[in-house]
């Protein structure tokens, strides 16, 4: 596989990732895709594993967000911004501490945007629980597992 085409891959992982905080965008549907243009590409048994596994977190993610209560994030007050500093705080947790630190970053960036709108810790606290009840737990589950899937395809850009 050429370097262009590894880029082309990664852009669409990447656009995948943004998408899991945009509604209406299937998110983690990019990411797979991508996994499987890579896959295809470049068959070998490493990017073969690595496309099962990938497929195997995003369809467990699915059955589990299908018994989660729906999204109703506008009705806590998310906006766009809140999605951005959930995400971005979801990104950098996971890059500082693999893996479980996706779902302290999320949770931080919430709480992160929510503190100087709301006044103080206590409101933060409480707009923070407020969000993942209506559906925070939702975005949450498919973000960790798209960058669970990303995380394996980079690791075997890398050193695979």
């Amino acid at each position: 596989m050429g370097a262009w085409e590894l880029l082309l891959v990664g852009v669409v992982v990447v656009l995948g990732l943004c998408g899991v905080l945009v509604p209406g965008v299937p998110g983690s549907w990019l990411v797979w895709a991508a996994v499987l243009w890579w896959a295809l590409s470049d068959p070998r048994a490493l990017t073969w594993g690595v496309l099962v596994g990938a497929t195997l977190v995003l369809l467990l993610a699915q059955a589990i967000r299908w018994a989660l209560p729906p999204r109703r994030l506008r009705e806590a007050g998310a906006t766009p911004r809140m999605r951005v500093y959930a995400g971005g705080g979801a990104l950098l947790g996971f890059l500082l501490l693999p893996v479980v630190g996706a779902i302290a970053g999320f949770l931080a960036g919430i709480y992160l945007y929510e503190r100087p709108r709301q006044g103080g810790h206590g409101p933060a606290k409480a707009a923070v629980g407020a969000v993942m009840r209506s559906g925070g737990w939702n975005v949450l589950t498919e973000l960790f597992a798209c960058l669970l899937a990303t995380a394996a395809w980079l690791a075997a850009v890398i050193w695979g």
